[in-house]
């Protein structure tokens, strides 16, 4: 069983933990970090892309200072910023797309995701007790298979008859529409559930994250 917990998700930002010591994603404050019951107990952390809701420098910067040993996790294309933040460049973890990379008792696979951004998702498969897979900001899971996991965490950041309806709005009045770069840059639950409903087994639990808030 894959235990986690969310610290919170959404464009405020997006942290989850995993299993106690597994932290994906690092776009809050530090104290919402460091307040964490598994705070101590937090060696990896792994990270998807440079947007502040999943990259909160100034926390990261805090973790490296506050947890010298701490493990960061990430895609070529995060190596320099999270150096930046301080942390030392020994202590972070540059993956391939598509490779498994082993850490004790558990095996960490990163995936590319279509983005405004180079943007991942994370496979994560530990031993004896479990696979989850890890997506968010992206418009689309095509080529990506999770068969038979035993969680998923999703974006599912609108539905698509809610969001036309929210176009149609702010054409009528000549409002600025932000949601056309939504339609472009995030899963529809529409598209998060399709998804989930080819690969899920009877025993697995899908969670959806990044979902809308009121007119963000």
């Amino acid at each position: 069983m894959v235990v986690f917990d969310i610290i919170s998700t959404g464009s405020k930002g997006n942290a989850v933990v995993v299993n106690s010591h597994i932290l994906i994603d690092c776009g809050v404050s530090f104290r919402a970090v460091k307040n964490h019951p598994d705070f101590r107990a937090i060696n990896l952390v792994l990270l998807t892309h440079i947007h502040g809701d999943h990259f909160n420098r100034t926390t990261i910067r805090k973790l490296a200072q506050e947890r010298p040993t701490l493990r960061f996790g990430c895609p070529p294309w995060l190596v320099a910023d999270i150096a930046g933040c301080g942390a030392d460049k020994r202590n972070v973890d540059v993956y391939g797309m598509g490779t498994g990379y082993r850490y004790g008792g558990f095996v960490v696979e990163p995936f590319p995701l279509p983005h405004n951004v180079q943007n991942c998702g994370y496979k994560i498969f530990f031993d004896g007790c479990g696979k989850m897979i890890y997506a968010t900001d992206t418009n689309n899971m095509t080529g990506i298979e999770a068969k038979d996991y035993d969680l998923y965490l999703i974006e599912a950041n609108y539905t698509e008859e809610d969001i036309v309806e929210r176009i149609r709005k702010k054409q009528e009045t000549g409002e600025f529409c932000h949601e056309y770069a939504v339609l472009e840059n995030h899963l529809s639950r529409e598209k998060a559930l399709n998804f989930i409903y080819k690969n899920i087994g009877p025993n697995g639990q899908y969670v959806f994250l990044h979902q809308h808030e009121g007119g963000e």
